[in-house]
């Protein structure tokens, strides 16, 4: 990519994104730039990974490239209201479950499923322990794929560090920040929805979840390249 679309892109995704933060704050009078610009930050990070080929790992790349329309697609279904799409929760929990198995499926192309056990093992008793604060606000119809979706957003992070413990690269230290930030936003987001509201919640989710995807989405275009050490 040359350097110029580079930073034009770059700025571009920078602006979509504090745009749909800001706008998050005043949904009454900006609620059309949230809406534009929420899934756009997104649909730009994929942009910019489509147009990078610098990188030897194709199946990587496009595993990532998956996972950003997949997570733009949950972007634009989470903030439909209910009385717009009475399912709108359902079918953004469904996309970013998508878009988790696609990164899974890219941080596996190069490194063994769980090489390094530690990650999972203390990710799942942190998810036990939110799952059990958590648990007696969550609707019914809501447990099993809530459920589902906490098992697989721990193998997709779990998979990520113990990809960076083996192959100590740059990408890999990306992808696997990026995935320990994708789980705190999502856990922001359970607790704000099924615990007690949380002040600035929306803010506080779309900050720590465009880290997260810019993280992962750049681990695409270095994942290549050895740390020194």
């Amino acid at each position: 990519m040359k350097r110029l679309t580079a930073t034009i892109l770059g700025t571009a995704i920078f602006a979509s994104a504090v745009a749909a933060i800001a706008s998050s704050l005043d949904l009454d009078d900006f609620g059309w730039v949230h809406y534009l610009c929420k899934p756009g930050a997104t649909l730009l990070m994929l942009v910019f990974v489509a147009l990078a080929r610098n990188e030897p790992n194709v199946r990587f790349r496009r595993a990532i490239m998956a996972g950003l329309a997949f997570s733009a697609c949950g972007d634009a279904f989470l903030m439909l209201p209910v009385q717009v799409l009475p399912q709108s929760f359902m079918f953004g929990l469904a996309s970013f479950l998508v878009a988790h198995l696609c990164y899974l499926w890219a941080f596996t192309s190069d490194a063994r499923w769980f090489g390094k056990p530690v990650p999972l093992s203390g990710f799942l008793v942190v998810g036990a322990i939110n799952l059990g604060i958590l648990w007696p606000g969550v609707p019914a119809d809501l447990q099993v794929p809530v459920l589902i979706y906490v098992l697989f957003l721990i193998m997709m992070t779990s998979q990520a560090v113990s990809r960076f413990l083996t192959l100590k690269t740059a990408g890999s230290g990306f992808a696997a920040f990026g995935g320990i930030l994708f789980l705190l936003s999502d856990t922001l987001i359970a607790y704000d929805k099924f615990h007690r509201h949380l002040i600035a919640a929306e803010a506080c989710i779309l900050v720590t979840y465009y880290a997260a995807t810019w993280l992962i989405a750049k681990s695409a275009m270095s994942e290549h390249l050895k740390l020194k050490v």
